[in-house]
C-alpha cells in the first residue's frame, strides 16, 4: 500500500511559500511573493506530490525515479508558474527557442531559490547554498543567458551580503545588463 503524507506535504509548501513571500518583501517584489507556487495546491501536483514526499528533496525528483524520468508534477508545475525557465522554452523547425525571463519572474527564481534551500536545509542553512546549488546545475538548464547571468549574479551578491546587496534599484540596473549582452530569443539546434 502507498503512503501519502498529506500533511506533511502541505506543511513544507506552506514554508517554502512563506520563505519566497519573505525574501520577495526583501527584494521589492511582494505581490510575485504572494501568488507563488499556488498550482502546488491544485489536485494535479498536490496529491502526486503527497505521494512522493521526502522531505529532503524535491518530489519531482522522486515521481522520475519512479516514473522513467518523467514527472507529472513538473509538467504541471512549469507550465503554470512563469518564474521556471522552462515556461520559456519554445520548439521550432528542429530547435529550441529560449527568451529572456522577465525580470519580475527572474528575481522570483532568485527568491525561489533561496527559500527553496532554507526549507530543505533547516538549521544546516547558509547563504552559500542557493549560490552554491544553481552554479552546480546552471550548465545543464535550457535558460536564456541573460537570466542564467543574472541569476548567478545575484545568488552570489546574496553569498557575499545577503538581502542588503539586491536592492531593486540594484537589481533592476543589473537585469538590464545582463539582457543587454544578449539577444531576446536564443537558438539551440537540435538536428
Amino acid at each position: 500500500m502507498e503512503t501519502y503524507h498529506f500533511l506533511r506535504h502541505l506543511n513544507l509548501v506552506n514554508k517554502h511559500r512563506w520563505f519566497v513571500f519573505c525574501n520577495s518583501i526583501k527584494l521589492g517584489i511582494p505581490l510575485r511573493g504572494f501568488l507563488h507556487d499556488l498550482s502546488k495546491y491544485s489536485p494535479k501536483e498536490f496529491i502526486t506530490s503527497a505521494k512522493y514526499y521526502k522531505g529532503t528533496s524535491s518530489p519531482v525528483l522522486e515521481e522520475r525515479k519512479n516514473n522513467n524520468m518523467y514527472s507529472t508534477i513538473c509538467v504541471h508545475h512549469v507550465k503554470k508558474n512563469k518564474h521556471h525557465f522552462e515556461y520559456r522554452i519554445d520548439y521550432y523547425r528542429g530547435g529550441l527557442v529560449l527568451i529572456a525571463m522577465p525580470y519580475k519572474y527572474a528575481l522570483e527564481y532568485v527568491a525561489d531559490v533561496i527559500a527553496a534551500s532554507k526549507a530543505y536545509n533547516g538549521k544546516n542553512y547558509s547563504n552559500e547554498m542557493p549560490y552554491n546549488y544553481f552554479v552546480a546545475r546552471k550548465e545543464k538548464y535550457l535558460m536564456h543567458n541573460a537570466t542564467k547571468e543574472f541569476i548567478t549574479i545575484c545568488l552570489y551578491i546574496y553569498k557575499k551580503e545577503g538581502f542588503a546587496g539586491l536592492k531593486k534599484s540594484i537589481t533592476k540596473k543589473l537585469y538590464n545588463e545582463c539582457l543587454s549582452h544578449y539577444k531576446v530569443t536564443e537558438i539551440i539546434q537540435l538536428n
